[in-house]
């Protein structure tokens, strides 16, 4: 491969209709020639929370795809999944693909409702385990959250569903809205513990969610919407009995940043795998 070779890179925001709000991602849907090196600079360069970079075409609406933040790879990432899978639908029409993660198989279905295309991600078996009580203690400080501040109804869990998640829930809007932290701190504790995002989140209602994702290890203050960390979060809603069995849940994300984004995770009876959907669009 020569170093001359300028792939093609679009710019999609996922999880909102507006090219202003949900979360931009890098894709390269030919990244064949690419090395990690190079996957890295570009993803470096856009400087987007996440790039997706299909490295090979297995089948029919089959790829291996790759994920780099602009600080390293990482082994799964629903946003930019999302904005992959609709270039995809744009350029070859909607239907079912077939994404190999480093975490494993996901299946994403595009398809058009009204003028918009959606795309729906099957997330790996995700688990939910209980974190260490000095850990939340160092997260908290990190954060300068006090104990007080956190929703007893929700207990802090890490949950996986292809990238693990420190999900610690709000017990106000206002503790949500307020995000101060401290950076290397924060950073410290996510590599130890093997964490992509923190899923800060504060009950609106049953099935309605405020979620704001801390990403220091990304190299970014906050993510504008993880679809990753929504699929780990319907496995922690379900685990933890805050959701029926089946069920519908709206995360709502980015509106802090200014980026409103949208999340649906939906739950089905009898699968333990996690559905996130979202629309998206072409930026620029």
């Amino acid at each position: 491969m020569t170093h001359d070779h300028r792939p093609e890179i679009l710019r999609y925001t996922a999880f909102s209709a507006d090219p202003a709000g949900g979360n931009p991602a890098g894709v390269v849907l030919d990244a064949a020639g690419l090395d990690e090196e190079r996957m890295l600079a570009i993803a470096a360069e856009l400087g987007y929370s996440e790039s997706a970079f299909l490295t090979e075409r297995t089948g029919e609406g089959a790829y291996t795809i790759r994920y780099f933040s602009p600080k390293a790879e990482v082994p799964f990432c629903g946003h930019a999944t999302v904005a992959t899978a609709l270039a995809l639908a744009e350029r070859d029409g909607p239907g079912a693909l077939e994404f190999t993660t480093p975490a494993g198989a996901v299946p994403v279905s595009v398809v058009r409702e009204g003028g918009a295309l959606l795309a729906t991600l099957t997330s790996v078996a995700p688990h939910v385990e209980e974190d260490a009580e000095a850990d939340l203690t160092e997260a908290l400080a990190a954060l300068d959250w006090a104990v007080a501040d956190l929703d007893p109804a929700l207990p802090p869990r890490i949950a996986y569903a292809g990238a693990r998640h420190l999900v610690l829930a709000a017990a106000t809007r206002e503790r949500l809205a307020e995000l101060d932290y401290d950076f290397a701190r924060l950073e410290a504790l996510m590599r130890r513990l093997d964490l992509t995002t923190l899923q800060l989140v504060w009950r609106e209602g049953p099935e309605v969610f405020h979620v704001r994702d801390p990403f220091p290890v990304g190299g970014v203050v906050e993510d504008p919407a993880t679809g990753a960390a929504a699929a780990a979060f319907g496995a922690y809603a379900r685990e933890l009995g805050l959701a029926p069995e089946a069920a519908v849940l709206t995360l709502h994300q980015g509106a802090d940043m200014g980026r409103p984004g949208t999340l649906t995770v939906e739950l089905r009876a009898g699968d333990a795998r996690i559905r996130v959907s979202g629309t998206g669009t072409r930026i620029g």
